[in-house]
């Protein structure tokens, strides 16, 4: 590899994680200050806005995750502007169309009031949020890292600028924040269209051919559906407590998660660097060098675990109406750990592996699951514990099975580390459920010293030394 080739790939692996960084600050801020300022209920409708936000995207039906697959490395100077120009306005169209269906059946269906504000809000996003992924998906896939990043860091800087000034003029209310949002994602969608308006604007335009939209959405398919189930698997129970329980348990619940999915997006960031050095790695060395990034990853993310006891003492001084709801933080929170691996690890090597169709079926088992566990917990049993105990498991169980897959694949065994570090995990949330948070620190602190004693052994530090075959 060229000086300038490595060069250019380190610098786009540094827009994608600023970018995310940047995200995990503002998410971070608007997480500690806004349950401050703002009433529960008000704090619970925004959850309740950026909870249903997160599954806009799938109304694209692929059509965006197609372009990405479709034009993958090539270059985008040399893109067919007439052929871009054409899937572009006809994309818009398209979303367009839906949304003002959703506005239509919002009108008909909502009691009117603070639900029907966000269901409106939500149905601009399809065009705003949607066509702007369509511009992020053809900057990534041409190589244009820096571009995409700028759009995305736009968003949120925007969003958080306004609401800073909402926050000076003490004007901060869900649906303010709701419309700095949308403000903030109008703008960005804006300097997108000022960024690709060569395969946006031509005199050259293609009619709209039904025949390219179907082809990019078929191809996009796949990638589409295994997001949509690996959503839903937390999506299901979060909806069910929405329905179970009035918005402001929902508000609190929706607190920690956010708390646990600031980790995520790290995590998520490094993902982005992790894969295509996976891809240069000889398929001989695959095995050894998942073991060692396995055992890297697991040391990590168990070590995470000890931020939860700082975190939560901070935020039951800082946010004292929440106190109770942050008990739940100490069952949910080892959701790092599963997600984690499976984001990080295990779905970054099948798809290097080119089994999206076992992601996919695996996380389809997932939500049938989480469709199970919700209609118990809320439905029959009425019990907001459960429910949120669900996650965990829901999570535990996908991380597991798609691990126990992978495994078979390369043909290693670790059923004996994945009980271990179960056992770690479940040693963590027993002690958080029956012990106060002193005592608990202790047990966990033991319970992580016995992990690395048997974990570090002379063979598995040799393991390590092995990452440098990536």
């Amino acid at each position: 590899m060229n000086t300038d080739k490595l060069k250019k790939i380190v610098k786009n692996f540094g827009y994608v994680i600023t970018s995310n960084l940047l995200t995990l600050i503002i998410s971070s801020l608007v997480i500690l200050v806004l349950p401050k300022v703002i009433g529960v209920n008000e704090y619970g409708y925004w959850q309740l806005y950026t909870f249903y936000l997160t599954y806009i995207g799938f109304f694209h039906f692929g059509w965006c995750d197609g372009i990405y697959l479709k034009f993958g490395g090539k270059i985008y100077e040399n893109l067919d502007r007439s052929y871009f120009s054409s899937q572009i306005s006809s994309f818009i169209i398209f979303q367009s169309v839906i949304s003002l269906i959703s506005i239509v059946l919002s009108l008909v269906l909502t009691d009117g009031g603070d639900t029907l504000f966000i269901f409106i809000a939500l149905s601009l996003n399809f065009v705003i949020t949607n066509t702007r992924l369509l511009y992020i998906y053809t900057l990534q896939t041409t190589n244009r890292i820096k571009d995409a990043s700028i759009i995305t860091i736009a968003d949120r800087f925007i969003y958080a600028l306004l609401l800073v000034v909402l926050l000076l003029l003490n004007h901060v209310s869900f649906k303010n924040m709701i419309i700095v949002d949308n403000i903030g994602r109008l703008i960005s969608l804006i300097y997108a269209v000022i960024v690709c308006r060569e395969i946006t604007f031509t005199p050259r335009i293609q009619p709209f051919k039904l025949k390219d939209s179907w082809d990019n959405i078929k191809v996009g398919s796949n990638l589409m559906l295994a997001n949509i189930a690996s959503n839903l698997i937390i999506g299901v129970v979060r909806f069910a407590i929405q329905k179970g329980w009035d918005i402001a348990t929902f508000g609190k619940v929706s607190l920690t998660l956010s708390l646990s999915n600031l980790v995520m997006t790290f995590i998520n960031a490094v993902g982005v660097v992790v894969f295509p050095m996976l891809k240069r790695t000889h398929p001989d060395k695959l095995s050894r060098v998942y073991e060692s990034m396995r055992l890297l990853l697991m040391l990590a993310m168990l070590t995470v675990l000890l931020s939860y006891y700082p975190i939560r003492l901070i935020l039951e001084n800082w946010l004292p109406a929440y106190k109770v709801s942050l008990e739940f933080m100490g069952i949910i929170f080892p959701m790092v750990v599963f997600e984690g691996k499976t984001s990080l690890l295990l779905n970054t090597y099948l798809k290097a592996m080119r089994q999206e169709k076992l992601i996919f079926k695996i996380n389809f088992l997932s939500t049938l699951m989480s469709v199970f566990v919700a209609l118990i917990s809320v439905g029959l049993l009425k019990s907001l514990y459960l429910s949120v105990c669900s996650i965990v498991i829901l999570l535990a169980f996908r991380s597991t099975v798609l691990e126990l897959y992978l495994t078979k694949l390369l043909n290693i065994e670790l059923s004996k580390d994945m009980f271990l570090e179960l056992l770690i995990v479940l040693v963590f949330i027993f002690a958080n459920i029956f012990a106060k948070i002193q005592i608990s620190l202790i047990i966990y602190i033991m319970a992580l010293i016995i992990y690395y004693c048997i974990t570090l052994n002379k063979k598995n530090i040799t393991l390590l030394k092995s990452l440098r075959d990536i």
